[in-house]
């Protein structure tokens, strides 16, 4: 049944074995995405509760941009001594661990979150929003590498909506039954302790997709010009970012649309706070649902058919939809600014169009490129990207509580909204000219049968 639902929406597979391999490709990424949307709510609603969200979360989004650059030296590190799998299994290890530690934190009376006492100097806030922020740039990133550097173009075209599919999925299941209402606890210490048991399941997972899939269905993209063996520094990613203008053009993309997209979060979600004040679990619930929706939005849009506009017609069209939406998001904001319900519409859409259509359009154009473009120079593209574009929503963010405090609350927003507005639409303008180009780049890529850099 699976194969007949796949193969009416994405074309025919080739073979079983095939589908076998996306089709555990895909529960791992459902699985990884679960836990992220799981923790993304957690994320704000936690430093909330101990540090406080309207002043210092601009702070923690700039701090994140610091911390991420040893993170990716270490990561690029790590690929270079290992084999990738091993890499896999080691983050999961490690990221698991580490949710274990921050569950006995979050539980302890004094330091965790039955202490009601705000405070930017309590560390363990600042240390669980960084710890969100690098899991969601690095194991997706890894994941993504893996799956690219192990996959024919044409395969993809089939087998990554099938990912796209269960990622939404995941973002669907993940906040809406991972979260500290639904289970009944009384805090979303708890909830950290089931993750960290999701953590070591997906490294098992991913294990046994290593040993059932077929050598065959592990070979990836190899045209005429390609060279093996290299293993170079590892700022070698940086090198190669640097210097290749396809490249640049990936790290525009997705630069922009994080710095448009942060401005707007914060928007919604300091409207969240003070719809909610003084409940983090309330808080967290609010936004659980919110990232329910957007998985519930972005599953039907695969289920419809909307990465049909990537195969019939091509990537091009398929990278400008985005940008146009995002423009009229802003739109909405601004002429809506008090509205939380239009926040909660407006921020579901602009992610679940970015997650069903405009993600899985972005990670094949790392097909075409050497191995260490995609282990090292995507690392660099997106999380080193979007830690920069963080910070740089985060600057344009930090105007709002200036203004606030001297126009006044509503004066004071409707000034920022404007201000935003005004950049958000030039960068807009760049990722439509940026996009234009990395298509026709790739393209002329595939038909030539080379790799871009």
């Amino acid at each position: 049944m699976l194969k007949r639902l796949a193969t009416m929406l994405w074309g025919k597979f080739e073979s079983r074995e095939e589908l076998q391999k996306f089709g555990i490709l895909a529960l791992i990424f459902c699985g990884i995405i679960a836990i992220y949307w799981a923790l993304r709510p957690m994320k704000d609603s936690i430093f909330n509760a101990i540090v406080g969200f309207e002043k210092w979360q601009p702070y923690a989004k700039t701090l994140s941009l610091f911390i991420i650059f040893p993170i990716i030296i270490l990561y690029s590190k790590l690929v270079d001594m290992f084999p990738r799998h091993k890499v896999f299994y080691f983050l999961t290890g490690l990221y698991g661990a580490i949710a274990l530690i921050m569950f006995f934190c979050f539980s302890d009376p004094s330091i965790g979150l039955a202490n009601t006492v705000k405070s930017p100097y309590r560390i363990l806030g600042w240390v669980w929003y960084i710890w969100v922020e690098s899991f969601g740039s690095l194991m997706v990133a890894l994941f993504w590498a893996i799956v690219t550097d192990i996959t024919s173009p044409e395969s993809a075209k089939r087998g990554f909506p099938l990912i796209a599919l269960f990622g939404q999925i995941g973002n669907m299941v993940g906040p809406y039954f991972i979260n500290a209402k639904k289970l009944g606890f009384g805090s979303s210490a708890p909830v950290v302790g089931i993750i960290a048991g999701m953590l070591f399941a997906i490294g098992l997972l991913f294990w046994i997709f290593m040993h059932v899939t077929p050598k065959s269905q592990l070979k990836g993209y190899h045209p005429e010009g390609e060279e093996e063996g290299s293993e170079p520094g590892f700022f070698e990613g940086l090198k190669l970012l640097v210097t290749q203008g396809y490249l640049l053009g990936l790290f525009v993309i997705i630069t922009v649309y994080e710095v448009i997209v942060t401005v707007l979060d914060y928007h919604f979600k300091c409207s969240v706070v003070q719809a909610f004040p003084g409940s983090e679990i309330d808080q967290s619930a609010y936004l659980s649902s919110y990232a329910t929706w957007t998985g519930l939005v972005s599953t039907l849009c695969v289920l419809f058919g909307i990465n049909n506009i990537q195969r019939i017609l091509g990537t091009r069209v398929s990278l400008l939809m985005l940008p146009v939406l995002v423009a009229g998001a802003v739109l909405l904001i601004k002429f809506n600014p008090q509205s939380l319900i239009i926040g909660f519409v407006v921020m579901v859409f602009s992610k679940a169009v970015n997650y069903a259509l405009n993600q899985p359009t972005l990670k094949q154009l790392y097909i075409p490129t050497s191995k260490d473009t995609k282990y090292k120079a995507q690392a660099w593209i997106e999380m080193f990207g979007g830690r920069f574009s963080k910070f740089g929503g985060s600057v344009i963010n930090g105007f709002r509580d200036p203004l606030v405090v001297s126009l006044g609350a509503i004066d004071g927003v409707a000034r920022f909204l404007m201000f935003s507005s005004v950049i958000s639409f030039g960068f807009v303008g760049v990722w439509l000219l940026v996009a234009i180009y990395v298509a026709g780049v790739y393209d002329k890529a595939i038909r030539e049968k080379r790799i871009v850099c």
